[in-house]
């Protein structure tokens, strides 16, 4: 007998994944008891981890070579919204630093608040290395300055969005690194969709090579999609 909840039909779990080795196996069977549907995004991974997730039920979408983790979630939620039944698309990491349990939560916020965007925000305590704290506060004081609204994660890939704000993100957001998700957040805020931040656990683990985050690169990256895009909205 299943111990977890009937995953509501209407919910897609989108899942890019680039080399997430044996961490990725839990994620997707965590997400398939959560979610209506999966949808993994393998980015050009050359460790064979995504080659038995279709069978395990999710759909999996192979990008060839690798292009980034913008392109592999716009490509991911395109696919998700293939489904008329698809209400909610939910993003989430492959490398286990997303707890599948707190799925539900996101998308009841989504819900319970009419929002477009929910934003999994993680608590930045002493168990995180201290250049990760003071890189996230960093952007979260550069972002709230640009953009006139202060939120406490700008960085996070956990996040749920609703049908109507995933189609206007196809159509308006560029596909890239790591700063896609900062221009989605730049084109909610500016164009008037409801953002809603819910606390999430934050799990760190040192040495999670799984992690493709490169801190000088796609920090630079990432400030200069926030700059453009807020130079252009205007």
């Amino acid at each position: 007998m299943s111990t977890h909840p009937t995953p509501p039909p209407g919910l897609a779990a989108v899942i890019p994944c680039y080399n997430a080795g044996p961490r990725l196996r839990p994620v997707v069977e965590a997400a398939l008891t959560r979610a209506g549907r999966v949808v993994l995004v393998d980015d050009g991974s050359t460790d064979g981890a995504a080659d038995t997730a279709d069978a395990l039920g999710a759909r999996v979408l192979r990008l060839a070579p690798n292009r980034g983790k913008g392109h592999a979630l716009l490509a991911g939620i395109e696919a998700a919204l293939e489904d008329a039944a698809v209400a909610a698309v939910c993003c989430l990491d492959a490398d286990g630093q997303h707890d599948p349990a707190e799925m539900p939560r996101l998308h009841g916020a989504l819900t319970d608040a009419g929002a477009d965007l929910v934003i999994g925000s993680r608590v930045f305590d002493g168990t995180v290395p201290w250049r990760s704290r003071v890189g996230n506060r960093a952007t979260v004081a550069v972002s709230g300055w640009l953009l006139g609204t202060r939120l406490p994660d700008t960085q996070s890939g956990y996040r749920v969005l609703s049908r109507p704000f995933a189609e206007a993100v196809l159509e308006n957001v560029r596909g890239g690194r790591y700063e896609t998700e900062m221009e989605t957040i730049v084109f909610a805020l500016r164009g008037g969709f409801r953002v809603v931040p819910v606390p999430i656990r934050t799990i760190y683990e040192p040495g999670n090579t799984s992690s493709h985050f490169r801190k000088g690169r796609d920090s630079l990256l990432i400030y200069a999609r926030l700059l453009r895009t807020v130079l252009r909205r205007r």
